[in-house]
């Protein structure tokens, strides 16, 4: 059965979700000079479209389950790319001038359209993962990661080009194409994989390691959205780099992160993972510092080459460690992982907008030196736990 499964190609079309996934939530951080957010010092505003964003992935929650319980992965997946795509034209008609409450209820709708697709692509590809989690993880990434690069190399190609609504409108083009696909792929009908015993999840989830790497994900991705979302005003704003230019620049950021990640997969067989997990959170200390105390374009692309390149293998090494300690396999808790991973990462930006509107956008890269500090910790406390456990569990202590 599960050969034929793997045999379709609608897991290996679903998988393509996750680029449309980073299309939708890298979208914000991209499109905000556009809307001229850089000629503007409002900043509890652009916390404000963080807000709308996180809204939207919640009220997805329950929704997506009962589409995809009654309509299959196919027509979730379809509608998810339709209701991005009618976000984003939506966007095109809220851009400024318009109230700003219309652009947070565009960006509700985003986020809505990110948590269902979420929900639909974990529970597609689930048959890939259980033939090989590496590479479905790995192609994951990828495909995330390309979402990102892509969504900002276009506005930055196109921002002396067209407008904002004109840009908006042809990035809504994007989902549509891949709802397009999803209607026309023939989806085979399996049964959702089965709940492990709930008693064995909750002993797990009551266990230090499982808390603490939960709050180790949450963080790093904080971390990593903090620099997606404010990455291209804080170049306009506190080094002076033109929009086009630091939107340039944090396209390079995603280029850095994806190839830090793929690079990750090649260091993993040959390098101590406590060390590389170790030099790379170092590393994205380094990168914040250099990038707060910049004046010139040659130390902000130093910085975010270093923070991309940092930031990449970390959640790899993560997740990895995830599965290892906790194998019961279900779509709903890799999506449950998944979405906690996300909620971090737009809570981070989200709140930057309070403390960039009290202190100045200076604190942009504070943050994330801050949560790198708290990774960091966690990665020690994370070590001596297994440490302490590994006589009881019988388990090797190399991570």
């Amino acid at each position: 059965m599960t050969e034929g499964i793997l045999a379709s190609a609608a897991p290996r079309r679903a998988l393509t979700g996750f680029f449309v996934s980073g299309v939708l939530l890298s979208f914000l951080g991209a499109i905000l000079p556009a809307w001229q957010q850089h000629l503007s010092s409002d900043y509890g505003l652009v916390g404000l479209y963080f807000v709308g964003l996180i809204t939207g992935l919640l009220a997805s929650v329950f929704a997506s389950q009962r589409m995809l319980e009654r309509k299959g992965a196919g027509w979730t997946l379809a509608l998810a790319c339709m209701i991005a795509g009618c976000g984003f034209l939506f966007l095109a008609f809220a851009s400024p001038p318009a109230f700003a409450w219309w652009r947070v209820g565009g960006l509700a709708i985003i986020g809505f359209a990110a948590g269902v697709l979420h929900t639909a692509v974990f529970h597609a590809v689930s048959p890939m993962y259980r033939h090989n989690p590496v590479a479905t993880v790995n192609l994951a990434g990828i495909l995330f990661g390309l979402g990102c690069l892509s969504v900002t190399l276009l506005i930055s190609g196109a921002f002396y080009a067209y407008t904002a609504p004109a840009l908006q409108t042809w990035i809504a083009a994007i989902p549509a194409l891949f709802g397009w696909m999803f209607v026309k792929t023939r989806f085979p009908p399996h049964r959702a994989a089965p709940h492990p015993p709930v008693r064995a999840i909750l002993s797990e989830l009551r266990s230090p390691a499982a808390v603490m790497l939960a709050l180790l994900l949450f963080f790093q991705f904080g971390n990593e959205w903090a620099v997606a979302g404010w990455l291209a005003l804080f170049l306009s704003q506190r080094v002076g780099i033109s929009p086009a230019s630091s939107l340039r620049m944090l396209a390079l950021y995603w280029l850095a992160l994806l190839v830090g990640r793929v690079a990750a997969q090649w260091a993993l067989p040959r390098v101590r993972h406590a060390r590389l997990l170790a030099g790379s959170v170092l590393a994205s200390m380094l990168g914040c510092v250099i990038l707060t105390a910049t004046n010139n374009r040659f130390g902000a692309i130093s910085g975010i080459l270093l923070l991309g390149g940092s930031f990449g293998p970390i959640y790899p090494l993560v997740v990895e460690k995830i599965g290892r300690r906790f194998p019961y396999f279900h779509p709903g808790f890799y999506n449950g992982i998944f979405s906690l991973a996300i909620a971090g990462g737009l809570l981070a930006p989200c709140l930057l907008g309070y403390f960039a509107s009290q202190w100045g956008v200076w604190v942009v890269m504070g943050l994330p030196l801050a949560g790198s500090m708290i990774v960091f910790v966690l990665l020690l406390l994370i070590w001596l736990e297994a440490r302490l456990s590994a006589p009881a569990h019988g388990i090797t202590t190399a991570v």
